[in-house]
């Protein structure tokens, strides 16, 4: 598998981005990964990157953007939070990996059953994890059912899902009304910007049209 360089990289649509995830995806569930010598591409990127995509998501341990998109040294972005959300670091990193660096796409990636959404359901108190929980507890506001507040918790993982799904929309979002320039490079068609979820039970990411 080749590495990609400035003029592949030129090539690459957000249409053809995404399909590219879709197929890494896929060869990931069914175990058929693309043979890469990474130590050669180690040293064909020793002199410049050209990903072609951003993805953010959680930093939980199984859910690696490289691996279960099947990717290479190179091919993309990767910016990991617990409960993937934005703060201005992060969309200045959006903002350079789209505007300068060159992707075209930029997925912000919830899981199943996430720790951080869960702790937000609890309204988990704990050092500074207690400024992370806020930033991610407008999402359990935003999930109206059940309203019975004896199940909205960890507990209710169909509730946790459904939390989980939300703060991947409301994220995305916060990246479109809080970075002038992705929201501009995507009204111009340069990026697109899209949400997903993978599911930590069989490894497949659902994309949100």
């Amino acid at each position: 598998m080749y590495t990609h360089t400035q003029e592949t990289q030129s090539k690459m649509t957000p249409v053809s981005s995404l399909q590219n995830l879709r197929e890494g995806n896929k060869r990931f569930q069914e175990n058929v990964r693309l043979s890469r010598n990474l130590v050669q591409q180690v040293r064909e990127t020793a002199t410049g990157q050209y990903p072609y995509a951003t993805v953010l998501s959680c930093i939980d341990s199984r859910v690696s953007s490289e691996l279960i998109f099947d990717q290479g040294m190179g091919d993309l972005f990767s910016i990991r939070i617990a409960g993937n959300f934005v703060n201005e670091d992060i969309l200045g990193s959006m903002e350079f990996a789209c505007k300068l660096a060159g992707t075209k796409l930029v997925v912000v990636l919830g899981h199943t059953a996430c720790g951080a959404v869960k702790g937000a359901c609890d309204h988990a108190r704990l050092g500074n994890l207690t400024a992370l929980i806020n930033k991610i507890e407008p999402a359990v506001e935003a999930v109206t059912e059940p309203q019975d507040q004896s199940v909205r918790n960890s507990g209710n993982i169909e509730f946790v899902n459904n939390v989980a799904e939300k703060n991947v929309l409301m994220t995305i979002d916060n990246v479109r009304n809080q970075s002038p320039v992705l929201a501009e490079m995507e009204a111009n068609n340069e990026i697109k910007i899209i949400g997903g979820m993978y599911d930590i039970s069989n490894g497949e990411v659902t994309f949100y049209s």
